[in-house]
């Protein structure tokens, strides 16, 4: 069984981490050849998803910009804890007009908005996203927020909550399925891991 892990991210995680050093020490004991692959946070899932892989550790930030089809997400690993947020400038009012929504996570920003019945603009950025306000490129933004030192820093502030990230352990369907005692050992094994270090 091949493994995928998300590399460096924001919320990030660190090789030294006890539940991700539990994760790669079950992962080749439950399939000794198996391989652990490290690669972009963004393309877990579709490893994942189309069997290159039978399990991985992503983002749920990433999963839910990614939709989740194909896998299950049976494990939080309770690390990498921060919150998806809708961010704008220090009381500012909001303008009139449709909104400008600078962000990298663009299918969760549509449907959060939609949701709501909010038109808005939606502008896709890498990275910076807090200069997009300032520079006027968008009136908010939607970001991850851990301490909202950054966010203040650039006078900006959280005014609504999306969603709870962590990074969380995901299988492949099929595997799930057709490995069904070797993935259910393995997520016992994680369950374990997870509770220990909670």
């Amino acid at each position: 069984a091949d493994i995928t892990l998300e590399g460096n991210t924001s919320g990030g995680f660190s090789g030294s981490d006890p539940i991700l050093t539990s994760f790669l020490a079950g992962a080749t004991a439950t399939d000794p050849g198996g391989n652990p692959v490290i690669i972009r946070a963004t393309d877990v899932p579709t490893y994942v998803q189309y069997g290159a892989a039978d399990l991985g550790v992503a983002g749920k930030d990433v999963l839910l910009e990614h939709g989740g089809e194909g896998l299950y997400e049976p494990l939080d690993l309770n690390i990498a804890r921060c919150r998806m947020m809708v961010a704008g400038p220090a009381q500012a009012a909001a303008p009139d007009g449709r909104l400008r929504i600078a962000t990298k996570y663009v299918n969760c920003a549509r449907a959060f908005f939609a949701a709501r019945g909010q038109q808005v603009e939606i502008i896709k950025l890498y990275g910076s996203m807090e200069l997009a306000p300032l520079v006027g490129l968008a009136d908010r933004i939607v970001d991850l927020v851990d301490t909202g030192n950054t966010l203040r820093a650039n006078g900006l502030e959280p005014l609504e909550h999306m969603a709870d990230i962590s990074s969380r352990l995901i299988v492949n369907k099929a595997s799930m399925k057709m490995k069904h005692e070797r993935v259910k050992a393995f997520l016992d094994r994680m369950q374990e891991a997870v509770q220990q270090h909670a």
